[in-house]
C-alpha cells in the first residue's frame, strides 16, 4: 500500500485527541454510602463496570474515526491489485506513441494493424478523466514534430480518427525520446507511455542512436506495449528502380532494372511486374521469387514522349501495398540549342553537317560563330557549346563557369592551334594538359584507332544487338596526346595515346578530340563513326548529370536553380496537391524542399514552365518482414536504462482492467471514508446509550 496524499497523514496527529479529552472529562464517581443493603450495592457495580467499559469503547471508536478520516484524504492506494468499485483519481499523463509506418497496413482478422491500434487508443480515453493529460507521438515524424500535451478528450479522439498510414519510416527509438521529453514536463501522478507497433526489427534503433533515458524515464512512469505482429506476412519489394541508358532520344529504347526482393517465409510464382511510362503501362514481365530471394530485373522499351517522362515500376497487391511501386523519371530534350565557335573559316563545316543531318535538324539547332565573338553570346541560352581551337580565346572563365553549372562543351584544336596555347586553356578550366603531339599537316606520320572503350553512352544504340562492335579507323596524321588523368578514356591510338576524352566538371562534362576537324589532321571526317559520334555527345552532354541521389518519403530535396531565376516555385505533390513557394533569393543556386511526406513523383515549376521531376520512393527496410521479440524489446529497455514499469498487453484481452491493475491508482479513500461512516454511527448508538447508563446511577 502507498499513500498518494502522503502530506495528510500528518493528521493522524489528531487522533490523539480524544485521548486527551476523554482524560480531562473523566468523572469520579461519587461515593454514597446507603443502608446495609447488599443488593443495590452489587447492582452499583455492575452499572458501572458496564459504563467504563462503553467509555473506553467509545474512546476506540473516536480514535478509529479520525485515524480513517486522515487515511481517507491522504488517499491510499493498492498496485497491481484491482477491487471493484474502486478507480483512480490521481490525474494522469497519457503519451500514445502509434507506429504509423507502412508496415502496420497489414490487415489480419481484426482488420490492419493500424486501424486496430487507432481503436485501442480511442478505448483507453475512456478510462481518462477531466484534468488528465494526453499527447500522440507518431514513429514516422516523432523527430520533427513538435508535440503538446492537451487536455481536450474531443480534440484529441479527432486527432486520432484523422491519423494515417504514412509513406515515411522511423525508429521506436525516437519516439520514445520525444515521450520522455514530453512526460518530463508533467507534473501529474500518474505518467504513462502506451506503444503501439508491429516491432519490426529493423526499425527499433542503432545503437549510436542510443542514450541513458534514466533520469526521464523513472520509477515512475509506466510503458504498455501493445504488440501487433503475429501473422505470416506476405510481402514482394520493389527496393530499387535504376535507368541504364545515359542517353535520351525520343522513339529510342531506355534500359531501367528492377531490384525485387521476396520478404516473405514462402516462394512467390509468376509474380507480374509492369513498367509505366507517363501512366501508361510499356512493358511486362513475371518472375518467380524464392522466399527470401532478390532479383534483378531488366526492361527495355522505347520512350515516345519529350520533356520530363515518369517512370514506375509496380507489382501486384500483397499484404504491403506501400513498398509495391518505384518511381523515377528523364528527361528527353524536343530541341537542343547548340553553338560551334571556330578559330578559322571553313573549320566547322564537317561537324555542323553532321550535326544538322541528324533528326534533319530538328532535335538539334546549331549556329556557327567565329572564337573572337564568344564574349558577346549568352553562352546559358545554349545546351552545348562546340569549341574548335582556343588560340584567340581570352576569357576561358566564361567557359569554365558554364560547364561547371551543367553545360556541355565538346572541345578540339583548330586547324592552326598550338600545343601550348590549347594547353594552357584546358589547363584553365580545370582539364590535365595533353602530354604530347605527334605528327605534322602533310607528314609521312600515321597512326589509327587502338582500343576503343565500347562500354561508353557514346556507342549506345549505334551497332546491332548481335553485330560485332567495331568501328573503321580513320588516318590520322597529326594529333595531340590526351591526358586522360581525372578524366576517362574513350578511344586510344595505337600508340597507346588518348585520342578522344571525357571529363567531367562538378555539374557539367567535357569531351575533348585531340585531332581538328579538317582533312590536313585526319580522315575523321569522312568515316562513317564521324556523325553518330557527333550527334551522340551533343545528347549526351545535354542530358542533366545523375546526382545518384535516392530521395525517401521524409527527406529533403535539394533543387538545383542554377542559370534560372525563379521568383515562385509551384510544386505539385504525387496527390495532385499544389503548393506555391515565394523564393527570396531567386538567383540562388539551389532551394530546399522538405514537404516530401508521400511516395511519387513531385513536379516543380517557374510560372507554367515544368523544370524539374524529383521521384520520391519508400526506404527498402520497411519492407522487412522480420519482428522483435518483447525480450528483444526489454533488452533495449535495459540499454536505455529504463526505470520504470515494463507491462506487456494482449491486445486480445481486457486492456482496460490490465492497465488499471497495473496502474498505482487502485484508490482505497473510498473504503476508508465508508468505514469512518460506520464507526461514526456506531459511536452514535454507544454514546446515547451510555448516557442512559450514566444518568440512571
Amino acid at each position: 500500500m502507498m499513500f498518494l496524499n502522503p502530506a495528510v497523514l500528518l493528521g493522524l496527529l489528531a487522533a490523539s485527541i480524544p485521548v486527551l479529552i476523554h482524560l480531562l472529562n473523566l468523572r469520579k464517581l461519587q461515593r454514597i454510602e446507603f443502608s446495609t443493603l447488599t443488593f443495590l450495592k452489587e447492582l452499583q457495580k455492575n452499572k458501572i463496570r458496564k459504563i467504563k467499559l462503553k467509555q473506553w469503547l467509545l474512546l476506540f471508536l473516536r480514535v478509529f474515526i479520525i485515524i480513517f478520516i486522515i487515511l481517507g484524504f491522504a488517499r491510499p492506494a493498492l498496485k497491481g491489485i484491482a477491487i471493484g468499485g474502486t478507480s483512480s483519481a490521481a490525474k494522469t499523463t497519457a503519451v500514445f506513441i502509434i507506429d504509423d509506418t507502412f508496415s502496420m497496413s497489414v490487415i489480419d482478422t481484426k482488420g490492419s494493424y493500424f486501424n486496430q491500434a487507432k481503436s485501442a487508443i480511442k478505448d483507453l480515453l475512456n478510462n481518462l478523466q477531466e484534468g488528465d493529460d494526453m499527447a500522440i507521438i507518431k514513429v514516422s515524424s516523432a523527430g520533427s514534430d513538435e508535440i503538446n500535451l492537451s487536455s481536450n478528450l474531443v480534440d484529441f479522439r479527432k486527432q486520432i480518427d484523422d491519423l494515417q498510414i504514412s509513406d515515411k519510416s522511423g525508429k521506436l527509438n525516437a519516439a520514445i525520446v520525444k515521450a520522455a521529453e514530453v512526460i518530463s514536463t508533467s507534473n501529474n501522478f500518474n505518467k504513462e507511455i502506451y506503444l503501439f507497433s508491429d516491432f519490426q526489427k529493423g526499425n527499433l534503433a542503432d545503437d549510436e542512436e542510443l542514450s541513458n533515458l534514466s533520469q526521464a524515464l523513472n520509477e515512475r512512469i509506466k510503458l504498455y506495449a501493445f504488440d501487433y505482429s503475429g501473422k505470416d506476412v506476405f510481402n514482394i519489394s520493389i527496393d530499387e528502380l535504376n535507368i541504364n541508358t545515359q542517353i535520351f532520344e525520343k522513339n529510342k529504347s531506355v534500359n531501367f532494372s528492377a531490384l525485387i526482393t521476396n520478404h516473405s517465409g514462402r516462394d512467390a510464382n509468376n509474380a507480374v511486374i509492369s513498367l509505366f511510362i507517363n501512366g501508361e503501362r510499356s512493358a511486362q514481365q513475371s518472375v518467380n521469387l524464392q522466399s527470401g530471394q532478390t532479383q534483378i530485373i531488366t526492361m527495355d522499351t522505347p520512350v515516345n514522349h519529350y520533356g520530363f517522362v515518369d517512370v514506375f515500376v509496380g507489382i501486384e497487391d500483397d499484404d504491403i501495398l506501400n513498398d509495391n511501386i518505384r518511381y523515377t523519371s528523364l528527361y528527353i530534350p524536343e530541341e537542343i540549342p547548340l553553338i560551334i565557335f571556330e578559330s578559322n573559316i571553313s573549320e566547322a563545316k564537317f561537324v555542323y553537317t553532321a550535326l544538322t543531318l541528324s533528326n534533319n535538324g530538328q532535335t538539334i539547332k546549331a549556329a556557327v560563330k567565329n572564337i573572337s565573338e564568344i564574349n558577346s553570346v549568352d553562352l546559358s541560352r545554349y545546351r552545348v557549346v562546340v569549341l574548335i581551337g582556343a588560340a584567340n580565346l581570352q576569357n576561358s572563365s566564361r567557359i569554365k563557369s558554364y560547364v561547371n553549372n551543367g553545360g556541355g562543351l565538346i572541345l578540339m584544336p583548330g586547324s592552326e592551334t598550338e600545343l601550348s596555347s590549347f594547353n594552357d586553356f584546358i589547363k584553365s578550366i580545370g582539364i590535365a594538359s595533353a602530354i604530347g603531339e605527334a605528327g605534322k599537316v602533310k607528314g609521312d606520320y600515321l597512326v589509327r584507332f587502338g582500343e576503343v572503350d565500347f562500354g561508353h553512352p557514346l556507342f549506345q544504340n549505334i551497332f546491332l544487338k548481335d553485330e560485332k562492335k567495331q568501328i573503321e579507323s580513320p588516318e590520322i596524321y597529326h594529333h595531340y596526346k590526351l591526358s586522360s588523368a581525372a578524366g576517362r578514356s574513350i578511344i586510344k591510338l595505337a600508340d597507346g595515346s588518348a585520342f578522344l576524352c571525357e571529363y567531367k566538371l562538378e555539374a557539367g562534362k567535357v569531351v575533348v578530340v585531340g585531332a581538328a576537324p579538317v582533312l590536313s589532321w585526319s580522315t575523321f571526317p569522312l568515316k562513317s563513326i564521324f556523325v553518330p559520334f557527333f550527334t551522340k555527345s551533343v545528347f549526351y552532354l545535354s542530358a542533366a548529370e545523375q546526382s545518384g541521389q535516392k530521395y525517401f518519403a521524409g527527406d529533403e530535396i535539394l533543387l538545383n536553380l542554377k542559370g534560372k531565376s525563379v521568383p515562385q516555385l509551384k510544386v505539385v505533390h504525387p496527390d495532385k496537391r499544389e503548393e506555391i513557394i515565394n523564393i527570396e533569393n531567386s538567383a540562388g543556386d539551389y532551394i530546399r524542399y522538405n514537404k516530401t511526406t508521400s511516395a511519387g513523383i513531385y513536379q516543380f515549376y517557374n510560372g507554367t514552365e515544368l523544370i524539374d521531376l524529383v521521384s520520391v520512393n519508400t526506404i527498402p527496410g520497411e519492407s522487412i518482414t522480420e519482428y522483435l521479440s518483447m525480450n528483444d524489446f526489454r533488452e533495449y529497455l535495459k540499454k536505455i536504462s529504463f526505470k520504470g514499469s515494463f507491462v506487456e498487453i494482449n491486445k486480445d484481452g481486457d486492456v482496460s482492467a490490465t492497465i488499471m491493475q497495473a496502474r498505482f491508482g487502485t484508490e482505497l479513500w473510498k473504503i476508508f471514508l465508508l468505514i469512518a461512516l460506520i464507526l461514526a454511527a456506531v459511536e452514535m448508538l454507544v454514546a446515547r446509550s451510555a448516557k442512559k447508563d450514566l444518568a440512571q446511577i
